[in-house]
C-alpha cells in the first residue's frame, strides 16, 4: 500500500493571517537576505509559510534561526528539518533543496500550537548572518527595514470547517495553487498505480474554492490517493474528520478511500471505503471486515450518499483496541469496535488482538475489481480529540 512519510502541510481557514518582509544590509552592500513570513492561524494554532531568498553569495547548504517572542511550539515542518529549543527555532536544508544561487529563494513551512499572541519573529539569520530586524532603526538609513502586513480574504461557498482549535492537521487546500497537491500532501501509491489522478479542483469546494479531485479507476493497478503523515499526533487516541462528495454510488464489490498505515500490524492498512453497497472499514493484513459482511452485519452500516457533501468522522483508540464511526454526525452502529463482540458486527474484527499504530493518512481511491468513481475530499482534520462537523 501508499506510504508517505515526513512530508505535511497544513492549512486551517485563517482567523488571521500577516506576511511579514524581514530586509537587511547596508545601501553600499547587497541584503544578506530576505525573509517572507506568512502565517495563517486559529485560536490554538497555526501554520507559517516562509521564503528565504538570498543574497550575493550562492549556498550549498542553508541554515535558517530565530527566536519567537511568546510560547509558540513546532509540531511538525516540511521541505526543511526544523527543531526547536525554548523560544529559538533552528531550520536546516534538506538534501534536494540546500543549494540556493546568489539572488535565488527557497521556502518551507511549519505547524505550530501557541497561545495568547502569536507574534511574527524578527531575527532571522541565515547561514548565522542577519537578515535584519524590521522594528524601526534608530538611525536615518535609506534603506531602513519595513514590515508590511495584509489581511487576505476568504470567499466561502459552503460552511467554514469545523473544530479546528482542536485539530492538528486542518487544511482546505485554499493554499494550493498548482494542480498537483502539495505541501504537506504526497500524491502516489506505492503498490500499484495506474490511470486513476489525483488534482487540486477549483470548480467543486466543500468550503472556500478549493477541493482534491481524485478521479478513480477500476481494477487493482489504478490506485490513486493524497497522503499526509501523522507525526506529531502522539499515541494516543486519534480523531479524524473529512468532508467528501462522490458520484457513483458504492458497489457491491470493496472499495477503499482512505487508508491509515499500521505500524503496529506490519506496516499494513487499516482501510475505510464500501463493499454490498454499505460504507465498511478493512483490515488490510488479515482481511477482517467492520460490519461482517453478512445481510445483518450490512444492514447495520449506511450508504454514501451519491451528488452530495457527506461528513466523515472516525475515531481510532489504539490503547483500547477500539474504533468508532461517524456520518454526518450520526455514529454508525455498524462501524463500532468497543471490545465487546457483537454477531454480525464486530466478532471477526476481534478474533485477534489489534491496537494499531497508525503513521499517515491517505484519501483516495482503490477499487479491488472494475468499480469507478469520482471523488473530491475537502476541510480534513486530524486531532487528538473529536472535531466534529
Amino acid at each position: 500500500m501508499n506510504r508517505f512519510a515526513g512530508a505535511l502541510a497544513a492549512l486551517c481557514l485563517a482567523a488571521a493571517g500577516t506576511t511579514a518582509v524581514v530586509v537587511a544590509g547596508p545601501a553600499a552592500a547587497a541584503p544578506a537576505c530576505s525573509v517572507a513570513y506568512r502565517v495563517n492561524q486559529w485560536q490554538t494554532g497555526y501554520t507559517a509559510d516562509i521564503a528565504v531568498t538570498n543574497g550575493a553569495t550562492a549556498l550549498s547548504s542553508w541554515t535558517l534561526t530565530w527566536h519567537y517572542t511568546g510560547n509558540q511550539s513546532v509540531t511538525v515542518a516540511w521541505n526543511a528539518t526544523v527543531r526547536q529549543s525554548g523560544t529559538a527555532v533552528t531550520a536546516e536544508s534538506l538534501s534536494y533543496n540546500g543549494s540556493v544561487p546568489a539572488g535565488g529563494s527557497v521556502s518551507f513551512g511549519l505547524q505550530g500550537t501557541y497561545s495568547g499572541t502569536n507574534d511574527t519573529p524578527t531575527d532571522f539569520a541565515l547561514n548565522g548572518v542577519s537578515c535584519g530586524d524590521p522594528a524601526p532603526p534608530t538611525s536615518t538609513t535609506p534603506t531602513t527595514p519595513t514590515t508590511t502586513t495584509t489581511t487576505p480574504t476568504t470567499t466561502t461557498s459552503g460552511p467554514p470547517p469545523a473544530g479546528c482549535a482542536a485539530a492538528t492537521i486542518c487544511d482546505d487546500f485554499e493554499q494550493q495553487t498548482g494542480g498537483t497537491p502539495g505541501g504537506r500532501w504526497t500524491v502516489g501509491a506505492a503498490n500499484c498505480t495506474g490511470t486513476g489522478t489525483v488534482a487540486v479542483d477549483g470548480t467543486v469546494a466543500h468550503s472556500g474554492s478549493r477541493s482534491v479531485k481524485v478521479t478513480g479507476q477500476g481494477g487493482y493497478c489504478n490506485h490513486a490517493f493524497l497522503g499526509t503523515s501523522l507525526s506529531g499526533l502522539g499515541s494516543g487516541k486519534l480523531f479524524g474528520r473529512f468532508w467528501v462528495r462522490h458520484t457513483t454510488a458504492l458497489p457491491t464489490g470493496h472499495v477503499a478511500f482512505m487508508a491509515l498505515r499500521d505500524t503496529a500490524d506490519g506496516g499494513r492498512d487499516l482501510r475505510a471505503g464500501g463493499q454490498n453497497r454499505a460504507l465498511q472499514w478493512n483490515r488490510e493484513s488479515d482481511d477482517a471486515t467492520l460490519p461482517a459482511q453478512s445481510p445483518a452485519g450490512v444492514a447495520q452500516s449506511v450508504p454514501l450518499a451519491t451528488g452530495t457533501w457527506s461528513c466523515f468522522e472516525f475515531e481510532v483508540d489504539g490503547a483500547a483496541g477500539q474504533l468508532r464511526t461517524w456520518l454526518n454526525s450520526a455514529e454508525v452502529p455498524g462501524l463500532v469496535v468497543d471490545g465487546v463482540p457483537t454477531a454480525d458486527i464486530d466478532q471477526q474484527w476481534l478474533a485477534r488482538a489489534w491496537h494499531p499504530a497508525l503513521t499517515d493518512l491517505r484519501l483516495g481511491w482503490e477499487s479491488y475489481a472494475g468499480d469507478a468513481d469520482t471523488l473530491w475530499f475537502d476541510d480534513v482534520a486530524v486531532g487528538s480529540s473529536r472535531i466534529g462537523c
